[in-house]
């Protein structure tokens, strides 16, 4: 495990792991309808973070609205050295950073950035049930070219399902079959 020496405010040298000191993306949970108001809140303090979202159509008696929803409820991505996560921790509304034996957990760069080229693309991704079997495939062209995930079909169109693994949740976008390859 690769170390750093940082020095304390008396004088003294301690070593941190770099996963301390080099940022990475971690989950974190948030209360129930507050992701918007934690990315606001991050925003503010100048955290690097992400909040995916997809338009949503909600049909009232007299009226007709669309909402910009989380693709992802209960989650905010942050990225951030991992020595610096009590300035999302006190953010109000964020519950904790997602991982397992009380310490959080990274989330692989290519989950993130696969949903972040979705996202970019203006795409209309949807919330869909997680999966982890299935045919994986690679867009080969176009807005998503790289992209790895799950090639499922709906009705008569061709999704590509991009799953978070530590979360256990997964998004799908619209592909066409020419834009996929098959992976071994």
């Amino acid at each position: 495990m690769a170390t750093i020496l940082q020095t304390t405010e008396t004088g003294a040298h301690t070593s941190l792991p770099m996963e301390n000191v080099d940022p990475r993306w971690y989950a974190a949970y948030t209360s129930a309808n507050h992701e918007k108001r934690v990315s606001e809140q991050l925003l503010q303090r100048d955290i690097e973070h992400f909040l995916p979202q997809y338009a949503s159509v909600r049909r009232w008696k007299d009226r007709r609205m669309i909402l910009q929803m989380p693709l992802f409820p209960g989650y905010v991505f942050v990225r951030l050295a991992l020595s610096e996560r009590l300035r999302v921790l006190q953010v109000p509304g964020v519950a904790r950073l997602v991982g397992f034996n009380g310490s959080p957990a990274v989330l692989p760069d290519n989950e993130i950035e696969s949903l972040k080229i979705t996202v970019a693309a203006h795409f209309r991704a949807q919330p869909h049930p997680y999966l982890t079997i299935g045919q994986r495939v690679r867009v080969k062209r176009g807005a998503l070219q790289g992209v790895v995930g799950i090639l499922v079909r709906k009705k008569n169109a061709l999704r590509l399902v991009l799953s978070i693994d530590l979360i256990m949740r997964s998004a799908s976008v619209e592909v066409e079959a020419g834009d996929v390859e098959c992976m071994n």
